[in-house]
């Protein structure tokens, strides 16, 4: 899996006094630019950098403190944990990297839901998180996406799909794959009861997540820059053995080809949502 972030060009000269050392990676430092940020200049600008508009992964948290009005989302379904039913080891036992990767990110899993509001519009929400394992598909992530589509459709709100995934999780083999057809038969149940889904794509979103639920929104958007290929540019060039144009399954180049409805930069997602829900709100 490519992580599509560009590289970090250490060669631009940053007179900043709280830059980084050259050479170092650093979670700050634009690899548009190269300029670097703090924490706190980076929450203001929305992980957007400044100078170049460079957008900066964002954790399901942060996405959600940045949509849903303050005090307004209600999370739904935290219990869920994933299993081991395949008792896996590659390096270390897959038990042991799920509680690594809920120390490291504070989340049950790669997906966060519940529901809330967008300017005052109530909608049921998906979020996930590319830090908790890059963002896979195991079998909490399907469930807790299908019981999102079901809490949409008894509310009788849109469901908000936020998506950043490498993929289907490996570490649970078909159980994993499953959660295919398991989420697009959800949204096909939410579809003919009436509702709606608003699917944004965010960077990256690939392999089975890309290739389910993520592309079968009524309306499909996607951060500036987004990668969203079933499998990653470096992947395809060594298969195909061909020379990949420079946007290669990037957010522009699928809009060039109609897999997008709008490409929609970060400042301005949240007030394209509430449009949305306005215009598919049901009595």
């Amino acid at each position: 899996m490519s992580s599509g972030q560009g590289r970090v060009d250490v060669e631009v000269e940053n007179k900043r006094p709280d830059a980084p050392v050259p050479g170092k990676a650093d979670p700050n430092t634009c690899p548009g630019c190269g300029s670097h940020y703090r924490d706190d200049e980076l929450a203001q600008s929305l992980r957007v950098c400044p100078q170049c508009g460079h957008h900066f992964r964002v954790g399901a948290r942060q996405r959600i403190e940045q949509l849903i009005d303050p005090g307004s989302f209600v999370e739904g379904d935290a219990d869920l944990r994933s299993a081991d039913p395949l008792e896996f080891f590659d390096l270390r036992p897959y038990t042991e990297r799920l509680a690594e990767a809920e120390v490291e990110t504070g989340l049950g899993d790669a997906i966060v839901c519940g529901a809330g509001k967008i300017e005052e519009l109530s909608c049921a929400l998906a979020v996930m998180d590319f830090d908790f394992m890059g963002g896979s598909m195991g079998s909490v992530v399907g469930e807790k996406f299908v019981r999102s589509c079901e809490r949409a459709t008894v509310a009788r709100v849109p469901l908000v799909s936020i998506s950043a995934s490498g993929g289907a999780r490996m570490q649970e083999g078909i159980l994993a794959l499953m959660q295919l057809p398991k989420t697009v038969c959800a949204i096909d149940e939410l579809h003919e009861a009436g509702g709606a889904m608003f699917s944004v794509l965010t960077h990256p979103t690939t392999g089975g997540v890309l290739a389910s639920f993520a592309s079968l929104g009524d309306v499909v958007l996607a951060e500036p820059g987004a990668l969203m290929s079933f499998a990653g540019p470096r992947v395809v060039a060594q298969t195909t053995r061909e020379k990949l144009p420079d946007d290669f399954g990037r957010a522009e180049s699928n809009y060039r080809y109609g897999h997008l409805d709008a490409i929609v930069p970060r400042s301005e997602l949240r007030p394209t949502l509430a449009q949305l829900l306005r215009l598919f709100a049901r009595a």
